[in-house]
């Protein structure tokens, strides 16, 4: 039976094309398991993938969508059987392998995670990889000390789908959290999620010539890196980690050591592409029990895959709020 997918081409002058087309099975890539994909979601990367930035995408054409939740379908697998539940990020599906903007995929077994009981598809896509990512960042930062009552926990590019999901975490744990946000829009948003400061971009934006700020933030998990991150380093607290997840305001550091060295600040690297499965597994269950559900439907925004094009490009430009939730069915 035919099925529909988002195929994203390149013609012979480099223009790049999207459209919603129905193929067939014999279309998609070998693999030990298929899924009728459910729910899908939209990142950064998914734009990149969507519009050709980027370079993440080196062959054409190309079904993008790098994160799909759904039912297994069929599978040569012992980990799974027809009728599982299962989740997928990472793992670079949806870049080099065609992923979930489509209502088939077929991938490795070792990239599926089974769905925790008590979410549903839909709810795990509306946590996707900005979700998981916001999870491990806070796994991080606990593993590294931070405890409620330690003092606000900074959260850069809050608005974002990374942001909103650590905000609603943190402040579920008990912390007090400080959001970030260069859309002065966004603040009844953060604050329904348990955001206690709203700290407006440009108060960050610059770095100064002091190395150190008066210490500040018990934790951060930061998702715009560049000169924002370097300023926030000099004002955390004696100890304190900063979790590096992204870099909306670029990929360069002009930042010094001596937060490191004279204030003992940790400065932790998350990646939830490669993460191994047995951090996932536990990422996931920490979402289950750890995510507000009421606090996640606040954050979501749903779309079809024929409205994918038109968000790709938006979300580029930093004007996506929350979680996009598509529905590939729909």
């Amino acid at each position: 039976m035919p099925f529909n997918a988002l195929i994203v081409d390149k013609g012979e002058d480099d223009t790049i094309t999207q459209s919603v087309r129905a193929i067939g099975d014999d279309r998609l890539p070998e693999a030990d398991v298929t899924v009728a994909v459910e729910y899908s979601t939209l990142n950064y990367k998914d734009g990149l993938c969507l519009t050709g930035a980027g370079g993440l995408v080196r062959n054409y054409p190309h079904v993008p969508g790098i994160d799909f939740a759904g039912t297994v379908e069929s599978s040569d697998s012992d980990d799974f059987q027809p009728g599982d539940k299962v989740v997928l990020t990472g793992w670079r599906v949806g870049e080099a392998w065609w992923g979930g903007y489509a209502q088939k995929a077929r991938v490795k077994s070792g990239w599926l995670t089974p769905l925790p009981d008590g979410i549903t598809t839909r709810q795990a896509m509306a946590v996707g990889t900005a979700g998981l990512t916001a999870m491990l960042a806070v796994m991080a930062l606990e593993d590294h000390g931070l405890k409620p009552g330690d003092g606000p926990v900074l959260i850069t590019g809050a608005a974002g789908g990374v942001g909103s999901v650590a905000t609603a975490i943190l402040t579920n744990l008990g912390h007090e959290v400080a959001a970030v946000t260069g859309r002065p829009e966004t603040a009844d948003y953060l604050a329904g999620l348990g955001a206690t400061q709203i700290v407006p971009r440009e108060d960050l934006a610059e770095t100064v010539k002091r190395p150190l700020e008066t210490e500040t933030w018990a934790g951060c998990v930061d998702a715009v890196g560049g000169a924002m991150l370097a300023r926030v380093l000099g004002q955390m607290k004696y100890g304190a980690s900063v979790a590096a997840v992204g870099l909306a305001g670029g990929a360069a550091l002009p930042a010094t050591v001596i937060p490191f060295l004279l204030r003992g600040v940790n400065l932790l690297g998350i990646d939830s592409v490669m993460q191994p499965q047995a951090s996932r597994v536990k990422a996931w269950a920490r979402i289950a029990s750890d995510l507000p559900m009421e606090k996640l439907e606040a954050m979501i925004s749903e779309a079809t895959l024929a409205d994918l094009p038109d968000l790709g490009r938006a979300i580029l430009k930093g004007q996506v709020k929350g979680r996009i939730v598509v529905d590939v069915n729909g």
